[in-house]
């Protein structure tokens, strides 16, 4: 039997091409519905990044109590409270939330931008250096032209993110299920 890691889709993966096409189709739908209310689908990923940090502060607490010293668990118990109270702040202020990750999200695509042009100018005598530059000047540029907007593009920079990622696995999913299909 043919195994997916070989290059060759198993039998049994490959039967269950039509979850993949639906999979892809409910995604695509999701992410048309973001883009056509880019406000909503902001508040929708704060909220998603809040139940993340309610969910990690609750982890972080139970954690806190089952290390020894009592050094130990202040630091692990405050890590949890901190998580927990930034989680519902999320749930109580999505707007302002918003702005602070859209702001945390300028400063990364900026940093990261800056370091992908640094690694890629320190691999120029190897063939495709400047793949990794351009892309680092197009992440550096997108982190500087939200920078530019902010606080103002807050409101619908990460629902665009959402939306823009959802549309993409809809389509990789639908484009993987077709493929599915296709193999004999």
């Amino acid at each position: 039997m043919a195994n997916v890691y070989d290059g060759a889709p198993s039998s049994s993966l490959q039967s269950k091409w039509i979850w993949f096409v639906g999979l892809g189709v409910l995604l695509l739908i999701c992410g048309l519905i973001a883009v056509g209310n880019l406000l909503l689908a902001t508040v929708v990923s704060v909220y998603s990044v809040g139940m993340l940090m309610v969910f990690g502060g609750i982890v972080y607490l139970i954690h806190a109590f089952q290390v020894r010293g009592w050094e130990h668990i202040l630091f692990w118990a405050l890590s949890g409270v901190l998580y927990v109270l930034a989680g519902i702040f999320a749930f109580i202020n999505p707007i302002l939330t918003s702005a602070a990750l859209t702001l945390f999200l300028a400063v990364a695509l900026l940093v990261a931008g800056v370091f992908r042009v640094f690694i890629g100018r320190r691999m120029k005598p190897l063939k495709g250096w400047g793949w990794i530059v351009v892309s680092g000047v197009v992440t550096a540029l997108a982190g500087f032209i939200i920078a530019l907007g902010w606080p103002v593009n807050s409101l619908w920079v990460l629902g665009l993110f959402l939306a823009v990622d959802l549309i993409l696995q809809g389509w990789t999913m639908i484009a993987f299920g077709i493929g599915l299909r296709s193999v004999q």
